[in-house]
């Protein structure tokens, strides 16, 4: 069990790695050579342009300027500039209710944490019983601040059963005003969109094959039948695996070719040339540019009998379509509502945006989607299980003295007063840090298998899965695997009756494990995350030996994106942290307090100038924020309610029971009010938008405007160098 000087070696090693992070991160920006990686934001939005092309031979890589150096703190200031509307504007609307997340757990965490010092660490310190018991319960000094230290049958945990009761109140308090907040800002955001081809189509799935009748006209007469006044096109989804390899040998192609012209216009005087052989070793040598441009050629002929035979084939055409309206009106009532009496047939929902959609899953069937999410369930199953091994490890790590208990031979090696400290105080932490390093991924993974057919759904279902993850292996897990290894030989050596009661105390101790993990995933790790190592290692590596041109520099810099599967998670984990040991064990709030600033500020920053949203949902993953911070508020109060009846509180105990039935109250309450925002489109607001458009813009001719925005990316029309034009037409009304 981790000691105040473990916590305190934890923290100095978290605060130099922190603070060194931050530093190299404010020298390395200044860099002309590192421009690209920490400012990629503002160069895909063609608004900053490389400070190296107007500097001599060591400007291009050092900057020269001292006076910056001086100044080198000034991205903090400047991170804090942009209003939320102007975050908005720039990044969207995802970027920042992202961001409010932070400012909510400030809301919410700051009082609570005030109240909770002034009055529970008093109350848990002045009326010690952890000295009472068995020698053989593994304790710290900092367990003497929490509620284990109250003796059973106190009139003390009036005073615990009161905050609890003002730290839910206030935390919904909180929770309520934001959810109406962002509920406002969402229907604002859509509400001031201009026109996008999303508002007016949807997707329609499991189209039945109809006997002597294509796909296209199914749809077609399907659509013409039961919409006729909205109907206006829609567009089939192809099987075209075979030609998206020819376009990425054409890209391929196309970069080579586009590599050489640059270095001809750089040395006019002489033709670049290659060999014909393979990887360019032997064979006939001819000229780059013209050898690259009469591939591109061939291979463009080739894509244009490959892409014919696709659209004509009747087996490449899936039973999935994108079906677009004439209206917003219409597009909503198709969306929201049944479109056959066999509930499995012509599903229908919102098409997502179309850099949004993930094209693999289009065409999986009815039956095979429940029957791959069944099986993914269990498969979910089994892994947050299989994770207990490394998590049991992981707590022998942060409990030495319980290890010591079990394996008195290993004492020697662990006594060390350094290596003690550093293994309780900083190791556990960064353990499960790199136990959970690869699961994002493969709960990513096991996401696609289930077949959601948008990105920003497979993120939330992911972030699901991890949150699932998260409380039961490093919350739940932690506690369970660390009370029962911590306090074996206690079990053994008393009488049953008295088991519950060393639970209830041992619960509270594992505050001190979760200080360090807050530490190192909390404040290293998002100094870490602003640091961007593997990124400019990555870049400087592709722009030394693989970089040909200036679309391979623009991939190279890869801005990425709020990683919504791997941060909300771990951002409800914190406030889980927080809402369960405010009464247990408050002493462990300043440390969450302290990941809530500096992230906030930090993820201000890279939203700022680094992170490109790959999508945006307006803000649609706020409900599922909401009900795990409500979880957390259950646990808390049931986790409460358990620990005081391990304390014999007879009196206190029972004004508890009323307080998870008021809590989920709220949450049902929230959830009409506010959740329908977030699911459906108002026909009202619909029809306003209609209605302003066509009488600003009475002419718009919007099959023009749908045109081929739902095409697969790889049949998008593509130009040949003699300007010859393909592309795949859309199934016109």
């Amino acid at each position: 069990m981790a000691t105040l000087q473990d916590i305190s070696v934890s923290a100095f090693i978290n605060i130099l790695t922190a603070f060194a992070f931050l530093l190299a991160f404010a020298l390395l920006r200044l860099q002309p050579v590192n421009d690209r990686v920490y400012f990629p934001k503002w160069y895909l939005d063609r608004a900053r342009t490389s400070p190296r092309r107007s500097a001599n031979f060591v400007g291009k890589f050092v900057n020269l300027n001292p006076w910056t150096y001086l100044t080198f703190l000034n991205w903090m200031p400047q991170a804090m500039k942009k209003s939320e509307d102007e975050i908005v504007g720039h990044a969207g609307l995802d970027s920042a209710v992202f961001l409010r997340i932070y400012t909510l757990g400030l809301k919410i965490f700051v009082p609570i944490t005030i109240i909770a010092l002034l009055i529970l660490i008093p109350v848990n310190v002045s009326n010690g019983t952890l000295s009472f018991l068995k020698r053989d319960l593994v304790m710290s000094n900092i367990d003497k601040l929490s509620i284990s230290n109250v003796r059973p049958r106190s009139v003390r945990f009036f005073f615990h059963v009161g905050l609890e009761y003002l730290f839910t109140i206030w935390t919904c308090v909180m929770l309520y005003k934001e959810y109406d907040n962002v509920a406002s800002m969402r229907l604002r955001f859509l509400a001031s969109q201009g026109r996008r081809v999303e508002q007016f189509t949807v997707v329609v799935r499991n189209v039945p094959r109809v006997p002597r009748q294509s796909i296209s006209d199914t749809v077609d007469h399907f659509f013409r039948t039961n919409h006729p006044e909205h109907y206006l096109c829609h567009q089939g989804v192809y099987n075209a695996n075979k030609f998206a390899k020819l376009v990425t040998k054409r890209d391929n192609l196309q970069n080579w070719l586009d590599y050489n012209q640059l270095k001809f216009e750089r040395h006019p005087e002489k033709r670049p040339t290659k060999k014909k052989g393979f990887c360019g070793l032997w064979g006939e040598q001819v000229d780059s540019i013209d050898y690259y441009k009469q591939q591109i050629k061939d291979l463009e002929k080739g894509m244009a009998m490959e892409q014919q035979k696709v659209i004509k084939d009747p087996k490449s055409i899936l039973p999935v379509a994108f079906v677009s309206f004439n209206s917003r009106w219409g597009a909503a009532v198709c969306a929201q509502t049944q479109q056959s009496k066999n509930p499995t047939l012509w599903l229908t929902n919102w098409a997502p945006e179309p850099r949004d959609v993930y094209w693999k899953n289009l065409a999986i069937p009815f039956v095979s989607l429940s029957i791959r999410r069944l099986v993914i369930s269990l498969g979910v199953f089994a892994l947050v299980f299989c994770y207990m091994i490394p998590i049991a490890f992981v707590q022998s790590l942060a409990n030495l003295e319980g290890l010591e208990k079990v394996a008195p031979f290993l004492r020697p090696v662990i006594e060390l007063k350094f290596i003690k400290s550093f293994l309780q105080g900083f190791l556990p932490g960064l353990a499960l840090k790199i136990f959970l390093f690869l699961l994002p991924k493969v709960l990513m993974l096991m996401s696609k298998i289930e077949g959601h057919i948008s990105l920003s759904m497979l993120e939330r279902r992911t972030a699901s899965k991890y949150y699932l993850f998260m409380l039961v292996n490093v919350f739940l897990g932690s506690i369970v695997t660390g009370t029962a290894f911590e306090q074996l030989r206690a079990f053994l050596h008393q009488a049953p009756a008295q088991i519950p009661r060393t639970i209830g105390v041992s619960i509270p101790m594992k505050a001190t494990f979760f200080i360090t993990y807050i530490m190192v995933d909390g404040w290293a790790g998002i100094a870490g995350e602003i640091l961007r190592l593997k990124p400019l290692i990555i870049f400087h590596l592709k722009n030394m030996f693989l970089v040909k041109t200036e679309r391979d520099r623009e991939k190279a810099m890869y801005p990425g994106s709020v990683d919504f599967p791997e941060t909300l998670p771990s951002l409800e984990l914190y406030f889980l942290l927080g809402i369960v040991y405010a009464v247990v064990t408050p002493i462990l709030l300043p440390f969450i307090l302290v990941f809530f600033a500096f992230a906030y500020l930090v993820y201000r920053h890279q939203i700022i100038n680094v992170y490109n949203q790959r999508y945006e949902s307006a803000a649609a993953f706020w409900p599922h924020v909401h009900s795990r911070i409500i979880a957390g508020l259950l646990i808390s109060q049931l986790l409460l309610l358990g620990l005081l009846s391990t304390k014999k509180a007879a009196h206190s105990t029972p004004l508890l029971v009323i307080l998870p039935i008021l809590t989920l109250s709220f949450h049902k309450y929230c959830k009409h009010r506010f959740e329908p925002a977030f699911r459906k489109y108002p026909l009202e607001e619909a029809m306003a938008k209609d209605i302003a458009e066509r009488d600003a813009e009475p002419g718009l001719n919007l099959e023009a405007y749908l045109g081929d925005a739902y095409l697969h990316p790889i049949f998008q029309s593509f130009e040949a160098e003699e300007g010859e034009l393909f592309e795949v037409k859309v199934d016109r009304r």
